[in-house]
């Protein structure tokens, strides 16, 4: 009974008992209030305390309920039960008021002392959880190899102080916190985890610039549950402006506690704080408060090999017992052992005196002794030498010093005279110098460790239990007689044989089932299930399941059935009976098991009702927070994206985005499954369908934007479609402003991979440095950076619908479009005089982004055709939409592979024209690799390509017509959906030949509309290409997705091809014709004939191709596989020869062509071959880097070439030593002199990572083109003039080709560069016959 409330009567109308909960005004010790609100309630059956203010009405209407149904039997009248869940009794205000207003505060915080899996908690104990492992030594070699690795013994020792501290309870009054001070990457968020592993429930995490801020009033909510424990991973006290209110969090003071929508209270913190950083903590002097708390712990730099490391860390959540009990006896050995710790190392990271008295150490340590006067002048020496900007004053210099030694004197003798100020008693203890250690750097080989060798056909397990009963299993598998009538022993069974063995009820099987491409996978099973501890292991009945089997030490009843995925956790209790067939086991004695393991629930009632509302579904989602549903962060996930994929599905409108961020920090703070439970975050749907898709055909102009990320600067831009129409810019808009601009049909450019996902950031509230910070996380490829939802906030995005891929400054340079580069540094905040010029870049994007859209228009028509057909979006990319019409909705189609070395498929069915006899698919122990292998070839993955160099006529070029779609439909590879693959296929080659009356019958007539009009049709035809071009890439993408077959892995689409090709390559030479070149889908044939080129095209067709006879060249000189030239015959010529024209003769009769980049040069072609007239657009260059370009306008600057080259030579000594030293032509000058002096001969101006370039002549006012990698200024890729020698190549100079044309400076282009071209074009030619001869075309 709870004390706090009683249940009455009373009769508000003759023949009615009402029933009630009454609140008594009394001091209870089941209810507390803190804040001026419900803070907890003592459940009496579970023995726990809950914060959980819905389970405190649970149990109030428990009472009520328990006292009708104690009492009903003697009513004579109607009653009526108030509940405070039934909001229309009025009770929730009641209790409300009652919790809110006429109780005073009168609460002990929670969980002030670690409750262990053993321990039985009492009222008193005020205990809301406990740990989920119990406080037993042992042995814990995986956090010894950890930690012994990481950490120096002594780090190590203070590591594990502080976790005993915590574990005795005396936390609460040390005025410590320990700092992990190191590089990314050296163990401080493994340490960090294994702490969070160890008080599971009792950490919370917080914010540690926030505590170091003077205004943030908020910053203590993160400890509102005054956690024992408190943790950040990467904090950052660097820049602390006020260390008040840490001090006084370490030091345990009272304080008070801000919560937004709350009273403010006082709280007494008992946490005890541990953080990671890469920052030094700033101590402001030797006297700062936060010496005597801060201990540091510095890692030693050595790493795991990251197998052993994964298996390690694994294993660790089985040894928290062990190190609980080890971390206490370390600090129980001394409780005092930091009392006088003072953190000199990182003292001397943020403290510039510090650096000042190391930088003198020696001779202070020698002389033990220095007056004020001498050390003053140092400190400011050493102050201008180290740029310190605030040095000290002389008298708090003269104070600070004292600290560092033992004795000071106002006046003193030095060697007979009197000094002002004499300290003495140097304090070098206060300094240490570290010793440096090697990095051992080894090739990291993924073995299983040895234990997992199940190689051995005796068990310990037969051994061990030999006197168990068991029995033989029937045909049917099942047991063959009632437990109570077997008494055969195990010993006396074959155990190789099915069986069945009772085992003591605390023998426990770690099942792993783990399953690949439908299959039972041995080796995943191994590697799994190597992570866990080492214990007796034996192979399942198969031979490719693992059983792991161990002795609890808990009860058995307690424990969750389900491990994980695929992992099952088996418990034999009752007359359950173990079933075993021994195949192959190890040696490994049957391990003792207390911890890691998942425990089974409380059972509680789930209201599915709930999803019938908004409010419903937030309550869903805040019990499963609070684990109340599940004890585990996994299957609590799973709930959560259950209820919103019921809301969804069933049309409710609602939208808990807001929740979306609690969701994510409880994920993300799973042990074991933070990555899967972040994938299924992904992909919840925290608001119904959006019905925005209206807005895209309501006839509303679209609306071209670009945005702009700084850390202090958030800039959209946006515009209507149209000339006339000019840029808005927002600059930092609201979460208003976005509302309204995403009403819009919006089109940006790759804006759904980025853009849209920063636009939805500010939408929900993110500042600009969280935007900021989400932007270099989305940049670098981390995908749990962008929002499910913000995919679809826009119309189209032009880069994911156009079929040609290049970024938009290639498409400026490409449409002529003006740009002016930024300049700006991407990490770093605008100055404010600076937001209007990022504005005008941010301009030249959305213009530039509208001017592709309509260059690319046809592209976008083909986007709308494909979304129409297959019923999507014109968002939606092209992937999506072809799967769409090929599958409809089904979304694990059954594929069908094809063995090409037999011609069987597994649809059951053989053909013939899918047989390449001898063909094999091969491992290669050189490159540890497999190869497609045909007739002694590497026919490789992609299509078999070769070429015969030389100079070669009368040759005809044949294009397989659809070559993977033809192979993909003659292979069946979608079953029952490639019918509608081959409709895609067969329509587009139907408008293409101009038989419209066919493509009308096909897709039930959904084409017909686009077939009366010409252009339509042509747009149509486009549209099916895309998709048809996008199905190959989807069939042999690495990524999954609905046509990506598991089994093809020799991507047999592109193989069957590269075999039909190859065998045609053979026909034709054996016939006695020459080959010019064979790609994945044509054939060049010199002196062809019309017999040879029916002989092909008959030959095609016994494939299920069709050869298309493309071209017919008067001549060609084959350079490479990619580069060719080739002239064309005159029509009449074909007429004669072959009774036919083929299509590029009708179009370009008697015109040379060109195919790869050495002949493609505008200014080569045109020079070489076509002979037409020169224009500007021909002598300009585009360049692109990953980096930043730089033009380098160094012409009339002094030649420093001397002085780099003396740099270079004195890093090349600093490394190498007294090895082969370089000689030194300036050893009077320092290197900040050298530096300098290499500075007066550079002018860097940046050109941005793209761009278009003249060669200018000597002289004239060019830049040499650059490069910046890691701080140094290399040369562009072919800027470079020939030389014999790489590094005596001399560069070219280069302007823009913009200001070129600005300045009128064509005169001053240097034609040297293209005529090299030119030349080198002719060398290549005559390396098979003269030139001239080639290139002479007569009027025959």
């Amino acid at each position: 009974m709870l004390d706090f409330v009683k249940i009455i009567e009373r009769n508000p109308k003759k023949d009615t008992v009402e029933i009630s909960p009454k609140f008594l005004i009394n001091k209870s010790t089941d209810l507390m209030i803190r804040g001026s609100d419900f803070y907890a309630i003592y459940d009496e059956s579970t023995g726990f305390w809950s914060t959980d203010e819905q389970r405190a009405i649970s149990l109030i209407d428990d009472m009520t309920r328990t006292y009708y149904n104690e009492h009903k039997d003697s009513y004579n009248a109607v009653v009526r039960t108030n509940y405070i869940w039934d909001s229309d009794s009025g009770f929730i205000d009641k209790w409300h008021k009652y919790c809110q207003r006429q109780l005073r505060d009168n609460y002990i915080t929670l969980d002030e002392k670690l409750i262990f899996a053993n321990d039985d908690p009492k009222k008193e104990d005020y205990a809301s959880r406990k740990l989920p492992y119990p406080l037993t030594p042992g042995e814990c070699p995986s956090y010894d190899k950890i930690m012994s690795t990481l950490y120096s013994p002594e780090e190590r020792h203070k590591i594990e102080w502080a976790i005993g501290s915590i574990v005795t309870g005396d936390s609460k009054h040390i005025q410590k916190f320990l700092v992990l001070y190191g590089s990314a990457g050296t163990g401080k968020s493994t340490v960090l985890n294994i702490i969070q592993q160890l008080f599971e429930g009792y950490y919370s995490v917080f914010d540690a610039r926030a505590l170091g801020s003077a205004n943030n009033s908020f910053a203590l909510e993160a400890f509102k549950s005054n956690p024992l424990v408190a943790i950040q991973h990467d904090g950052d006290l660097s820049r602390i402006e006020d260390n008040t209110r840490l001090n006084s969090l370490v030091s345990h003071e009272t304080m008070m506690v801000n919560e937004k929508f709350k009273t403010a209270y006082a709280n007494h913190f008992k946490s005890f704080l541990f953080m990671g950083t890469n920052k030094p903590v700033k101590i402001t002097d030797a006297k700062s408060g936060i010496i005597r708390r801060l201990i540091d712990v510095s890692p030693t730099g050595e790493k795991i090999k990251p197998s052993e490391y994964r298996t390690l860390t694994a294993q660790v959540k089985f040894e928290l017992g062990a190190i609980a009990c080890h971390c206490r006896d370390v600090y129980l050995e001394d409780p005092n052992y930091y009392d006088n710790y003072i953190p000199m190392s990182m003292i001397g990271a943020t403290n510039d005196f510090y650096t000042f008295m190391v930088s003198n150490y020696t001779e202070f340590k020698r002389e033990d002794a220095v007056s004020l006067n001498i050390a003053w002048e140092k400190y400011k020496t050493f102050c201008d030498d180290a740029k310190i900007q605030y040095p000290f004053s002389r008298r708090v210099f003269k104070e600070e010093l004292k600290n560092y030694f033992s004795d000071f004197v106002e006046l003193g003798e030095v060697n007979g005279r009197i000094v002002e100020g004499q300290y003495r008693g140097f304090l070098y203890s206060k300094f240490k110098v570290p010793e440096l250690k090697k990095l051992d750097k080894q090739v990291e080989k993924e073995t299983l460790p040895q234990w997992m060798n199940l190689s051995s056909d005796k068990s310990i397990f037969d051994t061990d239990y030999s006197d168990c009963v068991a029995q033989y299993a029937k045909a049917d598998g099942t047991p063959k007689k009632a437990w109570d009538k077997v008494s055969t022993k195990l010993e006396e069974l074959d155990t190789t044989k099915l069986h069945y063995v009772r085992v003591p009820e605390n023998h426990i099987v770690i099942d792993f089932d783990i399953s690949s491409n439908g299959e039972k996978d041995a080796e995943l099973n191994l590697k799994e299930a190597s992570k866990w501890p080492k214990t007796y292991a034996e192979f399942s009945k198969s031979g490719k399941g693992i059983h792991l089997h161990y002795i609890y030490d808990g009860d058995t009843s307690k424990l969750s059935r389900i491990y994980d995925d695929h992992i099952e956790v088996k418990v034999f209790t009752g007359k359950s009976s173990l079933r075993r067939k021994l195949t192959k086991c190890n040696n490994v004695p049957i391990a003792h098991i207390s911890s890691g393991l998942p425990l089974r629930g409380d059972t509680k009632v789930i209201d599915f009702d709930g999803v019938q509302s908004e409010k419903g579904i937030r309550t869903l989602i805040m019990r499963n927070l609070n684990k109340e549903y599940h004890p585990g962060t996994k299957p609590s996930i799973d709930f959560i994206k259950k209820i919103l994929d019921d809301a969804y599905d069933s049309g409710l409108k609602y939208d808990v985005s807001d929740m979306r961020n609690a969701v994510l920090s409880f994920g993300a703070n799973s042990t074991h499954h933070a990555p899967y439970c972040l994938d299924r975050i992904a992909e919840m749907k925290f608001k119904s369908e959006e019905t925005r898709e209206i807005l895209a055909d309501n006839g509303n102009k679209l609306v071209f934007y670009d945005i702009e990320v700084f850390p202090n600067l958030f800039l959209v831009n946006w515009k209507f479609e149209g000339e006339d129409s000019k840029v808005v810019r927002m600059i930092n808009p609201t979460p208003s402003d976005i509302e309204n601009l995403v009403q819009n049909k919006l089109v940006g450019f790759n804006n759904r991979r980025y853009d849209n996902h920063l636009i939805y950031a500010r939408l929900i509230g993110e500042s600009n440095i969280e935007i900021y910070h989400r932007s270099q996380q989305i940049i670098n490829g981390n995908r749990d950076a962008m929002f499910g939802e913000a995919y679809n906030l826009s119309y189209t995005d032009v880069y994911d619908f156009c079929s040609k891929k290049q970024s938009l400054k290639k498409w400026e340079i490409e449409l002529g479009i003006h740009h002016h580069e930024l300049g700006l540094p991407w990490d770093q905040e605008v100055p404010e005089e600076m937001w209007t010029t990022v504005a005008e870049y941010c301009d030249d994007d959305v213009l530039a982004t509208e001017a592709v859209f309509n260059a690319r228009r046809s592209d976008f028509v083909a986007r709308e055709i494909l979304a129409e057909i297959a019923g999507g979006t014109t968002n939606d990319t092209t992937n999506s939409l072809t799967t769409k019409i090929i599958f409809g909705k089904e979304r694990h189609p059954d594929l069908v592979y094809t063995d090409l070395a037999t011609g069987d498929s597994t649809d059951g069915t053989h053909k013939d024209s899918n047989k390449f006899e001898g063909y094999e698919f091969v491992y290669s122990d050189k490159d540890k690799k497999y190869h497609n292998m045909y007739r002694g070839e590497d026919v490789g993955k992609g299509g078999n390509i070769k070429s015969y160099p030389g100079i070669y006529y009368d040759v005809a070029l044949l294009d397989v017509e659809s070559l993977h779609p033809h192979s993909a439909i003659e292979m069946n590879i979608f079953g029952k959906h490639t019918k509608n693959f081959k409709a895609i296929l067969d329509a587009r080659l139907a408008i293409k030949h101009g038989d419209y009356d066919r493509a009308k019958n096909l897709f039930d007539g959904r084409l017909a509309k686009y077939l009366d009009d010409p252009d339509q049709a042509s747009s149509l035809a486009y549209a099916l290409k895309i998709a048809i071009n996008s199905v190959y890439g989807l069939t042999a993408a690495s990524f999954d997705n609905p046509m990506r077959d598991p089994r093809n892995k020799n991507n047999i689409v592109a193989l069957r091809g590269a075999l039909f090709m190859q065998n045609l390559h053979d026909e034709v030479l054996a016939r006695g014709y020459k080959i010019v070149a064979i790609k994945t889908d044509s054939i060049k044939i010199a002196n062809a004939t019309k017999s040879i080129v029916d002989f092909c095209i008959d030959y095609a067709k016994q494939y299920g191709y069709k050869f298309d006879f493309e071209a017919y060249y008067d001549r060609i000189c084959q350079i490479n596989d990619a580069d060719y030239i080739a002239y064309y015959h005159d029509t009449v010529t074909c007429k004669k020869r072959f009774d036919h024209i083929p299509g590029d003769n009708q179009k370009h009769g008697r015109d040379w062509t060109v195919t790869g980049a050495q002949f493609a040069v505008p200014y080569v072609f045109k020079k070489l071959f076509s002979h037409e007239d020169i224009e500007f657009k021909d002598l300009c260059v585009t360049k692109s880097v990953t980096t930043s370009m730089y033009l380098d306008m160094n012409e009339d600057l002094p030649d420093v070439t001397a002085y780099e080259t003396e740099l270079a030579n004195r890093k090349w000594n600093d490394k190498h030593g007294d090895s082969k030293p370089k000689r030194l032509r300036f050893p009077e000058m320092s290197t900040a002199e050298l530096i300098e002096g290499i500075e007066n001969g550079h002018n860097y101006c940046f050109v941005g990572r793209v761009g278009s370039f003249c060669p200018i002549r000597e002289g004239d006012g060019g830049g040499v083109l650059v490069r910046e990698k890691d701080g140094r200024y290399l040369s562009v890729g072919g800027t470079l003039k020939p030389g014999m020698v790489a590094s005596q190549r001399v560069p070219y100079r280069w302007l823009e080709a913009e200001t070129v044309q600005a300045t009128s400076k064509q005169a001053s282009i240097d034609y040297s560069y293209f005529d090299r071209l030119a030349n080198e074009a002719v060398d290549s030619i005559e390396e098979y016959g003269d030139f001239t001869a080639f290139t002479a075309i007569g009027d025959d």
